[in-house]
């Protein structure tokens, strides 16, 4: 028998050649030995069973002489994993072939760690393989690269932690990607787009168990080394999650993995606008566009459209004309023209060029967005600079950006007031603030190790310090990430108010609904609803900063997840600083025109009460403070919520009647006020055509503002009971 199984293994290449397979009986024997060190003796049964076709009853015990057989004397384990690397690789691998191959000796020998045990590399062998592989995929290389990767990260026993494989190079990698996304893609599509696909799913693989092994590679002083970002720069990813997506067929389950991994590992490439953008980019009415493309569509060059930029001040036509020819064409053939494309959007912020053409830039942006964001994103920003900082040719990098997302915004003043550019603009914003959340989520695993090395020798202490410490890390992670969002939310909030360096004509304009600045107030609205949506601490922390009470109007009305501030009005009212508490109560009487709900009711009763009791509490500066900017508040209390008017009209008498008490030398002033104010509360109907029910004039003001602040109170108070009793008699 074991002068047959000699024959059999030196034989092997002649059993190949005469069956005419790629399978090998060679890697089948190989294989049942690795079963037996293993001590798999089922999964022996289920070969021998799959392989005859037929279903035979075998007993596990009856297997013991061919074990050590196998074992012992044909298979040793040195002389397995000495074989298996010699083993040639199957030439385009697919799940066409059938049968046992190299790769499932290979996948058993990696999962039972015999290369590391034995210092065999294996690590050429798996590339190679990878770099053979074609569609439709082969089912083994994907659990190939996973139990690769846990042997080039974990050590097989704690007692030899260098005892791992070595992983896959940077320039192996490299290599693969030349000459990517587009350019000579068509080109034996098959093989390269599996092989890169395969090579994206290990890199991010790899990436995900490092950081996820962190602290376990840190207790054991192993630190394996992590692929740099410029190695990722390189990699096209969003344009081969693209094609994966039409080769969903094809590739198994590898779409859905690449897809997990990309959630975890780039968020700023998973946002939904843009599966929303590329589904309409990809859709029919881009292919029917592209079918009545002609030929002088085709035939401009990057450097046509580069001459045309620089003639761009004279002639907007032959621009234009090139635009909207390259609008035809499908995203990965406008990556040569990204370049020129973003290098000269800064000429496009002069006033007189025209709206159409920025219109067709921002959609030939989002459309290179689909296929090449990261690289895009950079070029943009740089472009985007002030003149001044051009000057200085200082450009951003991909790390600067994650690192610093607010860059995004220290643009030229001009995109703020171009919708255009400004919807790119706060894309990138958006973008970059989740690369950022990811990048610190990562730099903090990759530090762990920092934890322990600064940690006492006792193991107790050293436990209780390192919970303590990454806890610590965590909470000032957290507070970073707050602070840089609310930091992006309160520049846009700013990014809205009306210019003040403007002329009245053009104040005028802005005031208008059909206007740059609307548009612009429209698009951050749209951000500002999704970053609070994404997390509601976000909008819960802008509004205890407070913002420009002018942009209340706006923001309650803008953005529809403001509703969410009804839950914390009770807390920020509730707040020592008298700011805040006037801002509360101006937000929440905006929220009750807004959102005329039972919970909008209850907080508009506890902001009354809130009133009534800080009329006694506060100083005469305090209450004039407070009051003179909360009274309009009331009059949109009444407005959403009728029933409430007899507890303003109180709440407002009793205003008038501690400021009168307060006027000793104004006395005879005022007490007719309070007199009139008593009899607009018992008969406002009545008494309402017996006095001038309107604001007061702008002469009758500036006299006001020369009165003593309680004064001033007492005919604001007036003021609003008149506004209230207008509003009651125009609603009825």
């Amino acid at each position: 028998m074991l002068m047959w199984l000699s024959w059999m293994i030196k034989e092997e290449a002649y059993f190949e050649s005469t069956a005419g397979v790629s399978a090998s009986f060679g890697e089948m024997l190989l294989l049942v030995a690795m079963y037996f060190h293993s001590n798999q003796l089922s999964a022996i049964i289920d070969l021998v069973c799959s392989t005859l076709g037929m279903k035979i009853v075998i007993k596990p015990s009856s297997l013991s002489r061919m074990k050590t057989i196998f074992t012992q004397e044909i298979f040793t384990e040195q002389v397995v994993t000495a074989h298996a690397v010699r083993v040639p690789v199957t030439s385009n691998l697919s799940a066409n072939i059938t049968g046992f191959l190299p790769i499932h000796c290979i996948y058993q020998l990696l999962r039972s760690r015999a290369f590391t045990k034995h210092k065999v590399s294996i690590k050429d062998w798996i590339y190679t393989q990878i770099c053979e592989t074609t569609t439709p995929l082969h089912q083994q290389l994907i659990p190939l690269i996973d139990v690769y990767i846990n042997s080039i990260i974990t050590p097989a026993s704690k007692s030899s932690p260098e005892a791992t494989n070595k992983p896959i190079t940077e320039q192996e990698i490299l290599k693969v990607f030349q000459g990517h996304a587009g350019e000579n893609f068509r080109q034996n599509q098959c093989s390269k787009i599996t092989t890169q696909l395969l090579l994206l799913y290990y890199l991010l693989s790899y990436e995900e168990a490092l950081l996820a092994n962190s602290k376990t590679l840190a207790a054991m002083q192993r630190k394996p080394k992590s692929y740099s970002s410029l190695l990722m720069d390189q990699i096209p990813i969003k344009f081969l999650i693209r094609q994966a997506q039409g080769l969903q067929q094809e590739l198994g389950g590898l779409h859905s993995a690449l897809l997990r991994l990309l959630a975890t590992n780039y968020p700023h490439l998973c946002i939904v606008d843009d599966w929303i953008c590329e589904e309409e980019i990809t859709g029919t009415d881009a292919l029917l566009r592209r079918m009545l493309m002609t030929h002088s569509a085709k035939s401009h060059s990057p450097k046509q459209l580069q001459d045309a930029f620089l003639q761009l001040q004279s002639n907007h036509t032959q621009v234009m004309q090139i635009l909207e020819h390259l609008t035809l064409l499908c995203a990965s053939d406008l990556i040569p023209y990204a370049e020129v494309l973003t290098a000269n959007m800064s000429q496009l912020l002069n006033v007189s060029v025209a709206r159409r053409l920025l219109q067709t830039v921002n959609k030939l942006w989002m459309t290179l967005n689909t296929v090449m964001p990261r690289r895009l994103w950079v070029m943009t920003v740089n472009a985007l600079q002030p003149s001044l900082k051009l000057a200085r040719s200082h450009k951003y990098t991909q790390n600067d950006l994650m690192i610093d997302p607010l860059i995004v915004l220290r643009c030229d003043a001009r995109v703020l007031r171009c919708p255009p550019l400004m919807d790119i603009t706060l894309h990138m914003l958006n973008g970059y603030l989740l690369a950022s959340k990811a990048y610190l989520n990562s730099y903090l695993k990759e530090t762990a190790d920092q934890d322990i090395k600064s940690s006492p020798s006792n193991a107790m202490a050293m436990q209780g310090q390192t919970e303590t410490m990454e806890v610590t890390r965590e909470e000032l992670k957290n507070a970073l990430l707050s602070a840089q969002d609310s930091a992006a939310v309160q520049i846009l909030l700013e990014v809205c108010l009306p210019s003040e360096d403007k002329s009245p004509e053009q104040l005028e304009i802005e005031d208008s609904l059909l206007c740059n600045l609307r548009e612009v107030q429209c698009l951050i609205c749209c951000l500002l609803h999704q970053m609070f949506i994404a997390d509601p601490n976000i909008a819960k922390l802008v509004h205890f900063q407070g913002y420009p009470c002018q942009l209340l109007p706006l923001t309650v009305a803008g953005i529809p997840s403001m509703h969410i501030c009804l839950d914390f009005i009770p807390e920020l009212i509730a707040q020592p600083e008298l700011e805040k508490q006037i801002f509360a109560i101006q937000l929440l009487s905006h929220l009750c025109i807004q959102y005329a709900l039972p919970k909008s009711l209850s907080m508009a009763r506890l902001a009354i009460n809130v009133m009534g009791t800080l009329i006694t509490v506060l100083t005469q500066a305090k209450r004039f403070s407070f009051f003179m900017p909360t009274l309009p508040c009331l009059v949109l209390f009444c407005q959403t919520f009728p029933p409430l008017y007899e507890d303003i009209m109180s709440l407002l008498i009793q205003i008038g009647q501690v400021c009168a008490s307060n006027v000793a030398t104004q006395t005879r002033d005022v007490d007719p006020i309070i007199t009139r104010l008593q009899q607009l509360k018992e008969k406002p109907k009545e008494l309402s055509s017996a006095f001038n029910l309107f604001p007061l004039s702008v002469s009758a003001i500036k006299d006001l503002e020369s009165l003593d602040p309680d004064v001033q109170l007492c005919h604001q108070v007036e003021s609003t009971i008149i506004d209230i009793i207008n509003m009651s008699v125009t609603s009825v």
